[in-house]
């Protein structure tokens, strides 16, 4: 299988002239972009990493941000994305777990708190010019390429290490897709780089020289991108579905004739609300795929027919059918392969599957199994398979949900909430709200007194997206037949 990074190093001299990266409405080329790279490779071989080693990166919406992210792949590194607006302890157990010596750092302010005792943090933004040029040390296809933190249960971030061979499996299966792009598209990028759609959103138009253009941090994420689709002329973005819900409004404004490839993931997409969307890309071809961190970004894929008629399940447009290098079954009791139409939980094998937790053991040995001599990843999600082959996605096994696309654990809020205030039950649901979003409701038995400083206590631990738009308090919780908190019989209370 081809190295797709090797793809990349090549981009920097095939288009060295053309347009890289547009970043803040500034513009980067190839070659412009290959030169942050050598200065921060030099930063790295000057801090005396040798060895493969885990590398923390700072994520902000700059150059030097996506810079450090390559310069740290071709070095012969594993990246660790760490975003500086989430809570410092979080970040800090995250680079604690991840073992980090080295940080990379474009700006050096005090959104995280680093303890220099332990790490060294590199400002990229001032280093000058390095005497040296690009090198490009190929990663052997078991070695980890990045690390990811997702929500954990116990209230401790959960590391996913994805290797270059699923890196690789995943492109490979991308381009494989079909999809008709070359060093002329314009691609989004609209996500929060420790999220893994922002990966395929960068690396995937780098491997042919296209263009990439970046949502900004600051202001509301969807008229930035509303401005760049017609500012710029977006022809391939993938959004999650969220969105589309606030876009909505302006559906009717909205004509992107040069839209070619319109792709959602990241959250349930609403038949209903992707075929009004339709009318405003007249050209675009829409897919709506699905895929955990686990498995490599996304994984399955399902072409949306504008005209109706698409495979659905109360609503929520079917997630198809499984890409080049990964299979699937529906499992039942004791992970038995199920038949058709049968609901149990999807798993998922083939080269794109991570080779498990990072110092995680537990964890590895829940979610992952052997099944006629292949190893399946455990999703979570309640699912089933038609007669085609076609997968429709029911509901979770757990009470994990997606909130603004990022994968949350309610468990991990209620842990933190629990913490706070000892003696009182928690439960944390997810509720859309009148633009049809998931929101964080969270419930408290029996609680008298006022939420701020329960509300500002969890921003010290969680970040934005997982803290609670409600909080509620209920005299006393009911219970179901079993004796269990009867989680739908809470919503009912704020009907």
């Amino acid at each position: 299988m081809q190295d797709q990074l090797n793809r990349i190093a090549n981009s920097f001299e095939k288009f060295a002239s053309k347009l890289a990266f547009c970043i803040a409405h500034r513009f980067y080329s190839y070659d412009e972009l290959k030169k942050k790279i050598i200065i921060i490779q030099k930063l790295i071989q000057d801090a005396g990493i040798t060895e493969h080693c885990n590398i923390g990166i700072i994520t902000y919406d700059d150059i030097e941000t996506y810079a450090s992210l390559f310069a740290v792949l071709f070095s012969g590194h594993a990246f660790v994305p760490i975003n500086p607006l989430h809570p410092a302890e979080r970040n800090e157990s995250i680079i604690a777990l991840a073992k980090i010596k080295i940080l990379l750092d474009s700006r050096n302010t005090g959104g995280i708190k680093i303890l220099p005792s332990k790490i060294t943090q590199i400002n990229t933004s001032i280093a000058k010019e390095a005497n040296a040029a690009f090198y490009y040390r190929e990663l052997p296809g078991n070695q980890n390429a990045y690390i990811l933190f997702t929500s954990g249960s116990t209230g401790v971030p959960k590391g996913v290490p994805i290797t270059v061979s699923n890196l690789n499996s995943f492109l490979h299966a991308f381009y494989a897709q079909g999809y008709k792009i070359d060093h002329q598209d314009r691609f989004l990028q609209m996500f929060d780089m420790t999220f893994d759609l922002s990966i395929m959103s960068y690396m995937a138009p780098l491997c042919i020289g296209a263009s990439v253009y970046t949502v900004p941090f600051e202001g509301m994420k969807y008229m930035h991108v509303y401005t760049l689709f017609e500012k710029y002329e977006i022809t391939f973005a993938l959004l999650v579905p969220s969105i589309l819900t606030h876009l909505r409004p302006y559906f009717d404004e909205i004509a992107l004739k040069k839209m070619r490839y319109s792709l959602f993931c990241g959250e349930a997409l609403y038949e209903d609300v992707v075929l009004e969307w339709a009318k405003c890309i007249p050209n675009a071809e829409i897919q709506n795929v699905y895929g955990p961190t686990e498995a490599t970004i996304f994984c399955m894929t399902y072409d949306v027919n504008r005209n109706g008629n698409n495979k659905s399940l109360n609503g929520i447009v079917c997630i198809g059918k499984c890409m080049e290098n990964v299979g699937a079954i529906v499992a039942g009791e004791n992970f038995k392969h199920i038949a058709p139409l049968e609901k149990g939980e999807l798993c998922l094998s083939g080269s794109q599957i991570t080779p498990g937790y990072w110092t995680s053991e537990l964890k590895n040995k829940e979610s992952f199994f052997t099944f006629e001599d292949k190893r399946y990843y455990r999703t979570g999600d309640l699912c089933f398979c038609d007669e085609e082959g076609d997968y429709f996605y029911a509901d979770r096994l757990d009470f994990q949900v997606k909130i603004q696309g990022f994968r949350v654990e309610l468990s991990e809020i209620e842990f933190h909430a629990r913490e706070f205030l000892k003696s009182h039950a928690v439960v944390v649901h997810a509720q859309q709200n009148e633009l049809g979003a998931n929101q964080i409701i969270m419930f408290v038995e029996n609680y008298k007194y006022g939420f701020e400083e329960l509300n500002n206590y969890l921003k010290t631990k969680l970040p934005p997206y997982m803290i609670p738009a409600k909080i509620l308090s209920v005299d006393q919780f009911p219970l179901n037949a079993n004796g269990k908190v009867d989680r739908k019989a809470l919503l009912l209370t704020i009907a």
